[in-house]
């Protein structure tokens, strides 16, 4: 385990696609490294905004060879091992462990809008899994789940599977959940983060975060607000990220996980902003607009590769 809690940024790595939407192997070794000149404090990968719902397990295992293998301890790395299944989840974390990973996260098991865990399931899951790798988990509380995950819950989760100490909270009302979950879990509760592409940050920051895992587009203007607060330089926080939350807001609302890979291959890390179908390419307009606002905040993304 580390040997310090885990705080600061950890973006999520985007998966590169060739045009013809093959895994970009080479693009993805050139993610990591922007990601490291980012200056981000660890990387997630395999995550939904790496597009791990349109992977193969034998993509999936190329990719955690290959992110392991490259950023070969130069910054923690996240590895997601989601999925319904408590064996395969316990399999992928063991798997992600034996490559040299950090830290798992991982969705409450579900499938489609109706196959659900009750709580009772929940924490057998995330004990198996727990055992099954021997690294901390994260539990990701998302709305893609639909799956609700209480605070009382989240708590006696975190006590009865002593491993899980990490919480990723992007639900409606992000700061009042992390407010109450690091006054309900004190001694158990070691990583309050929220995610969104940090649209709520400075909210999540006042409520006790002490991380947060946005896109790669941005970290190294995102950690500043981090750094700032943390300081207790609360108005230079403020200011910072005022001046990057037209791009934050523009990202979270307009383009979702395509925005990192399209700022991406403008600034040269990447050949191709190629997403699979069923995703869709941004609309001209939507990508014209996004591009405006990367060149006035300059994010590393965009000037890293040429």
């Amino acid at each position: 385990m580390p040997a310090r809690p885990l705080t600061g940024v950890h973006p999520i790595a985007p998966t590169p696609f060739t045009p013809g939407g093959d895994l970009d192997l080479p693009g993805m070794r050139r993610v990591l490294d922007c990601m490291v000149d980012q200056g981000v404090d660890g990387i997630c990968i395999l995550a939904n905004y790496s597009e791990q719902f349109l992977l193969t397990d034998g993509e999936r295992n190329t990719l955690l060879d290959l992110c392991l293998g490259h950023v070969a301890g130069r910054v923690p790395v996240i590895v997601t091992c989601s999925h319904f299944s408590t064996r395969i989840a316990g399999e992928r974390g063991r798997a992600a462990a034996a490559a040299g990973a950090s830290l798992l996260m991982l969705m409450p098991p579900y499938h489609g809008a109706t196959l659900r865990a009750d709580e009772a399931g929940i924490v057998a899951h995330y004990a198996h899994v727990a055992e099954a790798s021997g690294l901390p988990l994260m539990v990701q509380d998302a709305p893609l789940s639909g799956v609700a995950l209480s605070v009382p819950f989240l708590v006696r989760l975190a006590r009865e599977v002593p491993a899980v100490r990490y919480f990723k909270i992007e639900v409606p009302g992000t700061a009042a959940k992390l407010r109450s979950l690091v006054a309900a879990g004190a001694g158990v509760v070691e990583g309050p983060f929220d995610g969104e592409e940090s649209i709520t940050l400075m909210a999540d920051l006042d409520a006790g975060a002490t991380g947060t895992m946005p896109s790669a587009l941005l970290p190294d203007l995102i950690r500043p607000v981090v750094v700032h607060h943390r300081a207790g330089r609360r108005a230079e926080a403020a200011a910072a990220y005022a001046r990057i939350l037209p791009l934050v807001n523009y990202e979270n609302r307009q383009c979702g996980l395509r925005a990192t890979k399209t700022v991406m291959m403008e600034g040269g890390v990447i050949g191709s902003d190629a997403v699979r179908h069923p995703l869709d390419a941004l609309h001209p307009a939507t990508r014209d607009g996004l591009l405006e606002l990367a060149r006035e905040a300059s994010p590393l993304s965009l000037r890293w590769g040429r």
